[in-house]
């Protein structure tokens, strides 16, 4: 083989690529450092960090722990409770013997069994033909007609039962407009298009919008709110959804950001006393006092935990879940036994904070607990105040849910009705009410706010 041609560099040439495999040198080194630090470190999942438990796996804990459980006790048997007001009645007498053939009185019988057969009728839709007459007036001369029954006027065919049913299925149980038009036509013989869904959508939006406003300014009056949010996506692009509690409102709202003008918006000027969140930025300084959700800060603790820090974070951990117990038995407490309780929680994180920490999981742990040390203990303090903000993610829950199924909106005005629904049914739950009967009232007009 002919040998290859020899390249020659002028020293020029060489210094440059004695620089350029310098700095490749230095850049690898780098990212080998980097990379070393990172060995030892503990996999973050579900319980030491805000990942959902989707994403955790099947590590290896997560397997001995299924293998280390204890197996469940048995339980008594319990059979399904007879019905109070059952629709109809099937007596079963004894005509004659089935031993002897004896004729047998319906006096000398006893009832030996007792129990309920239940079924589903066959579920149609209820047809009704609507005639309107009229004619030209032999007086004046002018036309009339006769006007239409109440609750049925002109235009779309369907009820507000139909409405009520379509929107519950939809944005409650997650069913896509395709699914939801079979299902009426297989379930219910009720033949509607994917575009009569939408359009039964459409004309909800002016109600809701009007439930809102009430909602919202019932929202104001709070003295306690608690918020949160979550990503959703509305025609692929990803936008927030924000949810604001108090006692007596709920109030979904989706927003193109994340930011803090989200909630100052919808709160318009006001300023709860108590405002109750994670320790999230854009959630900060719209109360008069924060209380932070210890739920999130247990989980920094257990990453701490899981870090190798055996000294300073297992005693934190600790002694949260203790003041969290306390926060559940504050309403058989009296004040002043709750004000030492909450004496005690401030002095004994106070100590704990003074440990030295040897591990740097533990330093990083106590700087970021002293960076929010007074907004922990706020609900020992107060007792409408609750210790987590777990009201706020079980409501937004199932709005993460139906974005998982459906992938999101692919309008803004399917965007805004979904928040409007979750309002009015959010705000229901808190009186008793379900969602169904929620949106039902919705459609008749007659929903209020009390």
């Amino acid at each position: 083989m002919p040998t290859p041609p020899r390249i020659r560099l002028t020293e020029a040439e060489k210094d440059a690529l004695l620089l350029e495999q310098a700095a490749l040198i230095e850049r690898m080194a780098a990212r080998i450092a980097e990379l070393e630090a990172l060995v030892g470190k503990p996999r973050k999942t579900s319980s030491n960090s805000s990942l959902p438990p989707s994403q955790d796996g099947p590590g290896r804990k997560n397997r001995e722990r299924k293998q280390s459980r204890k197996p469940r006790p048995s339980r008594p048997g319990a059979a399904r409770p007879l019905a109070d007001t059952p629709d109809q009645t099937e007596r079963c007498l004894v005509e004659a013997c089935p031993h002897c053939g004896t004729a047998v009185a319906e006096t000398a019988q006893q009832c030996r069994e007792r129990y309920d057969h239940v079924d589903l009728p066959v579920v149609r839709p209820q047809v009704t033909r609507v005639e309107v007459f009229g004619g030209r007036c032999r007086g004046c001369g002018r036309r009339y007609r006769a006007p239409t029954p109440a609750g049925m006027p002109p235009g779309t065919p369907f009820g507000p039962g139909i409405h009520a049913l379509l929107a519950y299925l939809h944005h409650s149980h997650h069913v896509g407009f395709e699914r939801l038009s079979r299902m009426c036509q297989e379930l219910f013989g009720l033949s509607i298009s994917e575009g009569a869904i939408a359009n039964a959508f459409r004309r909800m939006a002016g109600k809701l919008d009007t439930a809102c406003a009430a909602i919202k300014a019932k929202l104001l009056q709070a003295r306690v709110i608690a918020s949160d949010e979550t990503t959703t996506r509305i025609d692929g692009v990803t936008h927030w959804q924000w949810v604001f509690v108090s006692e007596q409102a709920i109030l979904h709202e989706i927003a193109p950001g994340r930011g803090r003008a989200v909630a100052e918006a919808v709160l318009d000027g006001h300023r709860p006393e108590v405002w109750v969140s994670d320790r999230y930025a854009g959630q900060q300084e719209l109360g008069q006092t924060h209380q932070v959700c210890l739920a999130h800060v247990l989980r920094d603790v257990q990453y701490a935990i899981d870090c190798g820090d055996t000294v300073c974070a297992p005693k934190i951990r600790d002694h949260l879940r203790w003041a969290i117990r306390i926060g559940k038995r504050r309403p058989s407490l009296k004040d002043s036994t709750l004000a030492v309780y909450a004496g005690q929680a401030e002095r004994r994180l106070d100590r704990l904070l003074g440990i030295p920490a040897a591990h740097p999981a533990g330093r990083e742990l106590q700087r970021q607990i002293k960076a929010w040390r007074n907004k922990f203990f706020v609900f020992l303090h107060d007792r409408r105040v609750p210790p987590t903000n777990n009201i706020s993610e079980q409501e937004i829950r199932p709005s993460v849910v139906f974005r998982k199924v459906t992938n999101g909106f692919r309008s803004a005005w399917g965007a805004k009705v979904h928040a409007g629904y979750r309002s009015v049914t959010g705000t229901a739950r808190l009186k008793g009410t379900t969602a169904l009967n929620a949106v039902r009232a919705l459609i008749d007009g007659s929903f209020a706010i009390a």
